[in-house]
């Protein structure tokens, strides 16, 4: 298909993305959900411009709904990645120019088979696309979805691949920014606004979540979590946990987080309905839109884009199965371009509450000489003691399951040996032979991951602590360079008062 550019770049840019809960096989009614979303995007008014989705795991439910928003969104991207699809998708008014599947090096592991994080293998869906045809007129979009959290901060087993994928996201906005375009980052990122991730993200790349920028006083957490009661607020509404603190997950509105009993009436045809005053205490935003093109002088321009409106969309039921959509709601901005360039006011790290367990994020106390170099090395001690707990504990693993594999050997030996004096006839040869086999084919998958994958995930743990340092080591230098111009600035001063 012929991608012409736009004669003329638009003033502001509706930008969607949403979580569809398209798991094959596991995802109840995902062929008539799919349909439908395909549907609501197509009906929309105005429609969404730029839409990035999640968890569209499958080629068909990706055409289905592309055939419908095809009239709007003519351009699209179905992104492929790990064993079982990444389930990412970009779709596009204007031409999508380039395209790439970033794969984050730390992503879980094959053990946690149950939980499918590595098998689908996370990583960032990235789309150039031209929205006019100035040089600057392009919008780097990076849809992800980030490792799920399976405990509660700091004790999270995960945060450590969560904080590098934060990482590795952040890398690629900022240099979407250092080449002047427009950064648009979207998706489930599995993180509270409190978390270090989502305070990572905005600190190491020139981006804003669209929905602080709007509702700076919005949640940090669901109200049942320590953080948020720490704010001694009042249980929020439903209603008010979509309209101003945006929350896209667990939500009283959400057919899918209703008790048992709810949803078997949904399925007889009952249209429940719920009071928009119901209080709404696990409602929570892990759904985020963050958008940039400036922010840190002298390293970047000023931003030229400012967000205009934010709202959760996508909120409606099926018209015939009654259930929500998915199991999170749509997130919606809208962003305009001034002809004026905007300084966006200094935003200070240690205003932002967090839980008394949370580590605390610092900037640096002098002027980045990079902007990789943004935090204080205290931050960065933070993430290299994270490293270094997460590689400790991945060693004692490996050599674990490098043991199991040679003992497994041992033991297969010692059953066929078994047999051999016994006899093949016996059921007790049988026995042997069946136990060898299993405990031989154990011992190999866990020979494979502790020799194969842990030694790979270690690699990639290297690479991070060593990024992680390299960017401790030019905050060192540039506040010893600081403090060694002041002091020499003294010194000038004090011979001229002599």
């Amino acid at each position: 298909m012929a991608c012409p550019i736009p004669s003329k770049a638009p003033s502001d840019i509706r930008i969607l993305t949403f979580n569809c809960w398209g798991l094959k096989y596991i995802a109840k009614y995902r062929h008539e959900r799919m349909s439908e979303i395909g549907r609501q995007l197509a009906i929309a008014n105005p429609p969404a411009e730029i839409v990035g989705l999640q968890e569209c795991w499958t080629q068909q439910d990706f055409e289905s709904i592309r055939d419908q928003t095809r009239h709007i969104l003519p351009y699209g991207k179905f992104y492929y990645g790990g064993i079982f699809g990444a389930g990412l998708a970009i779709l596009s008014k204007w031409p999508i120019e380039e395209s790439s599947m970033f794969g984050y090096p730390l992503n879980g592991r094959p053990t946690a088979f149950f939980r499918g994080d590595w098998f689908v293998g996370k990583g960032v869906a990235c789309a150039r696309v031209r929205f006019g045809p100035g040089t600057t007129d392009v919008a780097e979009v990076f849809c992800t979805h980030l490792h799920a959290p399976y405990e509660r901060e700091p004790n999270d087993s995960y945060i450590c691949h969560r904080t590098a994928q934060a990482w590795e996201i952040s890398k690629l906005m900022r240099g979407a920014a250092e080449r002047g375009h427009l950064v648009i980052g979207l998706g489930d990122f599995n993180m509270l606004p409190s978390s270090f991730a989502h305070r990572l993200i905005t600190a190491q790349s020139p981006v804003r979540d669209a929905w602080r920028e709007l509702h700076p006083d919005s949640s940090l957490a669901a109200a049942i979590d320590p953080v948020e009661k720490a704010r001694n607020l009042p249980i929020p509404t439903a209603e008010f946990n979509l309209a101003e603190n945006g929350a896209t997950c667990d939500g009283s509105f959400n057919t899918w987080r209703w008790t048992e009993a709810m949803r078997k009436r949904l399925e007889k045809g009952e249209d429940i309905v719920i009071d928009k005053e119901t209080p709404d205490p696990r409602g929570k935003r892990l759904d985020y839109i963050f958008v940039g093109d400036g922010g840190y002088p002298p390293a970047f321009p000023p931003s030229r884009w400012s967000v205009e409106s934010v709202q959760i969309s996508m909120t409606q039921r099926h018209p015939t199965l009654l259930c929500s959509l998915s199991d999170h709601f749509a997130v919606e901005a809208v962003i305009t371009r001034s002809s004026v360039p905007i300084y966006p006011p200094s935003q200070s790290l240690d205003s932002v509450p967090v839980s008394p367990d949370s580590p605390t994020l610092h900037r640096t106390t002098s002027k980045p000489v990079s902007p990789n170099a943004a935090l204080s090395p205290d931050t960065y001690d933070h993430i290299i003691d994270m490293t270094h707990t997460y590689v400790s504990r991945e060693r004692s693993q490996r050599r674990w399951r490098l043991a199991h594999f040679l003992i497994s050997i041992l033991v297969s030996i010692g059953c066929m040996i078994g047999v051999w004096w016994v006899g093949s006839r016996t059921y007790i040869g049988f026995i042997l032979v069946l136990v060898s086999t299993l405990n031989f084919g154990a011992g190999i998958l866990d020979g494979l991951i502790g020799g194969l994958f842990m030694s790979g995930e270690l690699r990639a743990l290297k690479e991070f602590e060593w990024e992680v340092r390299n960017a401790r080591s030019l905050v060192v230098a540039a506040e010893a360079g600081a403090c060694a111009g002041a002091t020499s600035k003294e010194t000038e001063r004090n011979h001229k008062d002599k």
